[in-house]
């Protein structure tokens, strides 16, 4: 046998998950988009603020050897009379507001991503089926989903909320609030996955690869979770960006009124309503910082899930 020639080229290796991520059009415009970037990046910010908070918070505002009565009611820094220990300003009790902030944060972001993720599973399980068996269960999850359109989704959520309160006993449901939270904020906004994924699935049904899967005894579970959930995943991805903040909005004004979580564990709307009462004494500060903050968090989630719809719909191509 004659030699290898070694000017040969060697045959190139097959690219990387991360490489044809990088590579992919997705990526491209991403990159190429100032809006999605920013809007990333104060989400990022947000989140590693929120999962760091116990170790970078100025105070730990849980800690009554921490607190001192004194630095009550102390405007943010800036102003005639602020401190500079407490770049925010301080509470009716002298906590430091910054703190409350990335602690308020913390327990607002856990809330909304648990109840997106619970009402992404529940919707799009029931979508898939409902999509795919038809008949009997298509007419059932169709009609319960136009049963729960008719009210809004926070009327649901505090109805939820308020019978979970009248059938549990009170030391039971505090202990169990923030899962009655997510229960009730999950289970009302699971609607919009699940007819989104049906119409999806309709289509899919009759296509050759369900047909061919099928003839090789492929069961029905595996068809659809294997094959037909990759090819309808791309408007789900849209409808959970955009529905994260209106989670994040309806665990804001159930904390608001009272019914979210305990005050033990304040969310941002917590903190909004502790400022309310205080309003009109001149202490503006303590409810406008946390509501700044629900702005900005919402409207850069906003904007990403618009970006992700324009990326991911192909009649906008």
């Amino acid at each position: 046998m004659s030699p290898s020639n070694p000017s040969t080229p060697e045959p190139a290796l097959p690219a990387s998950a991360w490489e044809r991520l990088r590579d992919s059009d997705f990526m491209y415009s991403f990159r190429r988009t100032p809006t999605a970037l920013v809007s990333a990046l104060v989400l990022l910010l947000f989140v590693l603020i929120a999962v760091l908070a116990p170790w970078i918070a100025p105070q730990n505002p849980f800690d009554p050897m921490a607190i001192d009565l004194m630095d009550a009611r102390l405007p943010p820094a800036w102003i005639e009379g602020g401190n500079l220990r407490y770049l925010l300003g301080t509470d009716g009790q002298g906590r430091d507001l910054l703190s409350l902030l990335m602690h308020g944060l913390r327990i607002s972001l856990l809330v909304s991503f648990c109840a997106t993720l619970f009402a992404l599973g529940v919707g799009v399980t029931l979508g898939l089926l409902s999509g795919y068996v038809g008949g009997r269960l298509d007419n059932l999850v169709m009609r319960l989903a136009d049963m729960q359109l008719s009210f809004p989704t926070i009327l649901v959520a505090l109805l939820i909320d308020g019978l979970s309160r009248a059938a549990l006993p009170r030391e039971l449901h505090a202990k169990l609030a923030l899962l009655v939270v997510i229960f009730a904020i999950g289970i009302s906004t699971w609607v919009q996955y699940a007819r989104t994924v049906r119409g999806a699935t309709l289509v899919e049904r009759s296509k050759d690869y369900v047909h061919a899967a099928r003839l090789i005894g492929m069961g029905p579970l595996r068809i659809l979770f294997r094959h037909v959930l990759p090819n309808v995943l791309g408007p789900v991805l849209v409808i959970a960006t955009l529905a994260l903040g209106l989670a994040i909005l309806t665990e804001a004004t159930l904390s608001f009124l009272g019914l979210g979580v305990p005050p033990t564990s304040p969310s941002l709307g917590t903190l909004i309503r502790i400022g309310n009462e205080v309003l009109f004494s001149g202490e503006w500060w303590v409810t406008l910082m946390p509501g700044l903050c629900l702005v900005v968090l919402v409207l850069a989630i906003n904007l990403l899930g618009d970006w992700l719809r324009d990326v991911l719909n192909p009649r906008l191509k």
